[in-house]
């Protein structure tokens, strides 16, 4: 068994896909629009097979929601080594998003950093 793919919902569904494919080298398929429903969708597919597939429709909620809540907690991704953990780390902040922890060792042993995606979402790179 494995997993197919992971779906998210954004408002910026372009702003998004262009954040996975120039921070995660993610390759995308052609825009799949409903319409009828308005949904509007792209696979994105990394590397490894992993695929994500960002999804946004009209009358989307935007509800704050704390940061510990039920549901998933972040989307990690494996760059290879310390030294890319940092330089990714650092070229997003340098490009404006935010940097929630590290890099660092955690408890656990995982050398990692947290980052937000454009949504805010948490990101962690990890070796």
């Amino acid at each position: 068994m494995k997993i197919s793919h992971i779906a998210l919902y954004t408002n910026d569904l372009e702003k998004m896909k262009n954040y996975y494919e120039k921070y995660f080298s993610a390759k995308s398929n052609q825009k799949y629009h409903n319409p009828v429903t308005g949904l509007e969708t792209y696979f994105l597919s990394f590397a490894d097979g992993t695929r994500l597939e960002i999804m946004t429709k009209p009358n989307l909620s935007d509800n704050e929601t704390p940061p510990l809540h039920i549901g998933w907690a972040h989307l990690a991704f494996s760059t290879g080594s310390k030294e890319e953990v940092d330089a990714l780390t650092q070229r997003l902040l340098g490009d404006g998003y935010t940097v929630f922890s590290g890099p660092r060792v955690t408890g656990d042993g995982y050398y990692e950093s947290c980052v937000s995606d454009p949504d805010g979402n948490q990101i962690e790179l990890v070796i």
